[in-house]
């Protein structure tokens, strides 16, 4: 009697069971390998051609120690900042150069010098290139 059942409804129950189990599995581990995915796709939908450039440059004119912070903030957040230190005594803009090429090494950025009281700090992004410090030497003894 039981292999009559066996017979009646076993082939048929193992096929639609077996079948269910691959069904779950194939979804369990579909469900996994997203969870457990690293890769973010790039839709290029999302940029328009007017767009912002991704690289931006600051000009900062600081005048207490305290305003290091907010240059070395612009710094890591991949932005480019020319100080001024006109604005500045002699001695707090040397603490804050001091500040600012502990924050630039950090990041692996580059400080530079453009002027008698002018620095240009960039992040690892950008490149500078050229001698802007012999060009406006230059253009200063052609104006005498």
């Amino acid at each position: 009697m039981a292999n009559f059942f066996s017979n009646l409804f076993g082939v048929d129950d193992e096929y639609n069971e077996q079948e269910e189990y691959y069904d779950q599995t194939t979804s369990t581990n579909a469900t996994t390998n997203v969870r457990n995915s690293k890769v973010v796709p790039f839709d290029s939908s999302n940029r328009s051609s007017t767009s912002t450039p991704n690289s931006q440059i600051d000009l900062v004119e600081p005048r207490l120690y305290g305003d290091a912070r907010e240059i070395a903030t612009q710094l890591l957040d991949g932005k480019a900042v020319i100080v001024n230190f006109s604005q500045m005594d002699a001695n707090t803009a040397v603490k804050v150069v001091d500040f600012l090429n502990g924050a630039i090494f950090a990041i692996d950025g580059e400080i530079k010098r453009i002027g008698e009281q002018i620095f240009l700090c960039t992040p690892r992004n950008f490149e500078v290139a050229g001698k802007l410090a012999a060009t406006l030497k230059n253009m200063g003894q052609s104006e005498m």
